[in-house]
């Protein structure tokens, strides 16, 4: 009996059977609105297995972008961290490595991330609340204090101030006698999905792609070793775009700045190996997976056939993983370890190269250090315990991971044409496209919640119950604002004003003109400039943006 015969023989016994005990649901959909059938079977892969899914290392980079990938070193070890004053998240910072962190994940508060000295009036509720302040270079030495920077690597949550950032880790390297050649990390500077999800804009579009290519342009010149962007579907995710979206903008995003930094002259695969991407990973382990290795393949597409990128590391899509934040209860939050087990899983199983693991307690505050180092045993759990990382792609071949792979495939693809023959991201954005497609993906998925169908256990009518708990509720220390006020007035006492004043001068002229604008930031850092004054340049230049409203 062939296939096809023995498959209409299951049928007519699963139809025969559920007459008589019926399923727990009409249909089983994935949280990203995929209809999931109750029987995956070879008749399900599509295409040839060499050319869809081929070998670890190798084009398509389906099941990963190194031939061994785990086997020779677990991915980098990160937990997101940053509050209050310098010295405090420098405290944090080290504990976490001493529990087995291997790389370093900053998070700077909303006047950081926003242009805003501590001192001034917008800043003054927000100073240290949800990332460290850091306004000027020698924060940067406090935070990175007993610190090896050339040993290291660092990530940086930040984007309209990435450049400004980036400097004052340059200048604390170069003032410890450091080669900015060797440092090694990741700064965010993804501006574009600022504007689709998370808001922390500043100036309007146009300059601030210019500056995010600035920052590639000078970093894949000068620092070689550094990602100078992480093209973000984090943030897109988080704001309520299911998993086809997450990869669909986030690609799209990529195409652009691909597109902006060859419009310079530059070989694409000069700096197309230094690009990054950093995606969300949430609780359904298969859709999850399969959303992985469907990016993959898609980037490896786009790099190789719409911008002939040669080199192989050129095609790879390297990204950092951090588990779905809302995803996570306020009720019953001790359970949120569990959540959280799965996503980093998830990730794993789909092939990250670095990951963080939300606290269980991030849905009520930041995540006190009790809470913090847990999240750091179960990565550590996974990669020594699970036998997850024993062999390459554990879960290729399965016929439902196969199949919703090219599913979602098939569904980012379109997504991806709309946005072209809008003309790019960019375009797109400014048509209010992408974010009215989130806002609607949110819509579905909180209906679905409101009504059962998604079940969130804890929260809708799914085991609710009087939680009986001691989470701890960590809270940054209000005396932190009069602390970082002080050092800002001392450190503008001190600076050599006349070095100052020039260096803004210059940049200022820069920004007018169409030099790129790292070199001028990184002198106006290293002659005490704060990120406040440099941000104010670039405003009265620029402008700031104002989002219109899109129905």
């Amino acid at each position: 009996m062939d296939i096809d015969e023995k498959i209409k023989e299951w049928n007519n016994l699963y139809t025969s059977w559920i007459a008589k005990r019926k399923e727990r649901k009409q249909k089983f959909i994935t949280p990203s609105g995929i209809e999931v059938k109750p029987l995956y079977t070879p008749l399900d892969l599509k295409g040839n297995y060499v050319d869809k899914i081929g070998f670890p290392g190798m084009y398509p980079f389906t099941r990963g972008i190194y031939p061994n990938m785990y086997r020779g070193r677990i991915w980098t070890i990160r937990q997101y961290a940053g509050f209050g004053s310098a010295e405090d998240t420098n405290l944090r910072f080290r504990k976490l490595l001493e529990a087995g962190q291997t790389g370093l994940s900053m998070a700077f508060d909303l006047p950081t991330q926003l242009g805003l000295d501590p001192d001034q009036e917008l800043a003054f509720t927000e100073v240290g609340v949800v990332g460290v302040s850091m306004f000027h270079w020698k924060e940067m030495d406090l935070v990175m204090n007993q610190i090896p920077m050339d040993k290291v690597t660092t990530s940086m949550t930040i984007n309209a101030t990435a450049m400004e950032l980036m400097s004052m880790y340059i200048a604390t390297a170069e003032s410890r006698g450091i080669d900015k050649k060797v440092l090694d990390g990741t700064v965010q500077n993804d501006i574009l999905k600022e504007y689709i999800a998370r808001k922390n804009f500043i100036y309007p579009p146009e300059p601030s792609l210019r500056y995010a290519i600035d920052l590639i342009e000078y970093s894949y010149k000068n620092i070689p070793k550094w990602h100078p962007i992480s093209i973000s579907g984090y943030h897109i995710r988080e704001a309520g775009a299911d998993a086809v979206l997450e990869v669909a903008f986030t690609l799209a995003d990529g195409i652009e700045y691909v597109r902006k930094t060859l419009e310079r002259g530059i070989n694409v695969d000069d700096f197309a190996p230094t690009l990054s991407f950093f995606f969300a990973g949430y609780t359904n382990i298969f859709e999850e997976v399969a959303k992985f290795r469907a990016a993959r393949r898609m980037w490896a597409k786009i790099m190789k056939e719409w911008f002939n990128a040669k080199k192989p590391d050129s095609m790879t899509l390297k990204f950092h993983t951090q588990t779905g934040g809302a995803e996570l209860t306020a009720q019953q939050p001790e359970i949120n370890i569990i959540r959280t087990t799965l996503q980093a899983l998830a990730a794993v199983l789909g092939g990250t190269q670095s990951l963080h693991v939300n606290s269980y307690d991030e849905a009520l505050a930041l995540p006190s250090e009790k809470a913090a180092k847990i999240a750091i045993r179960v990565q550590q759990i996974i990669a020594y315990e699970s036998g997850a990382t024993e062999t390459v792609d554990p879960l290729a071949g399965s016929y439902y991971i196969e199949w919703l792979t090219d599913e979602i495939e098939e569904r980012a693809w379109k997504v991806i044409d709309n946005i072209e023959k809008m003309g790019g991201m960019l375009k797109a954005i400014e048509r209010g496209y992408p974010q009215a497609e989130i806002a609607e993906s949110s819509y579905r998925l909180q209906k679905r919640i409101e009504e059962g169908d998604i079940i969130k256990v804890g929260v809708n009518f799914a085991y609710e119950s009087d939680w009986i708990g001691t989470t701890e509720i960590f809270r940054v220390n209000p005396a932190v604002r009069e602390r970082v006020i002080s050092r800002l007035k001392q450190y503008k006492e001190n600076r050599d004003n006349i070095k100052w004043k020039d260096s803004l001068e210059k940049l200022r002229k820069a920004a007018e003109g169409n030099d790129n604008l790292f070199p001028y930031v990184l002198d106006a850092i290293k002659a005490g400039a704060t990120i406040g004054e440099i941000s104010s340049v670039l405003r009265e230049v620029w402008g700031e943006y104002k989002e219109p409203i899109i129905f």
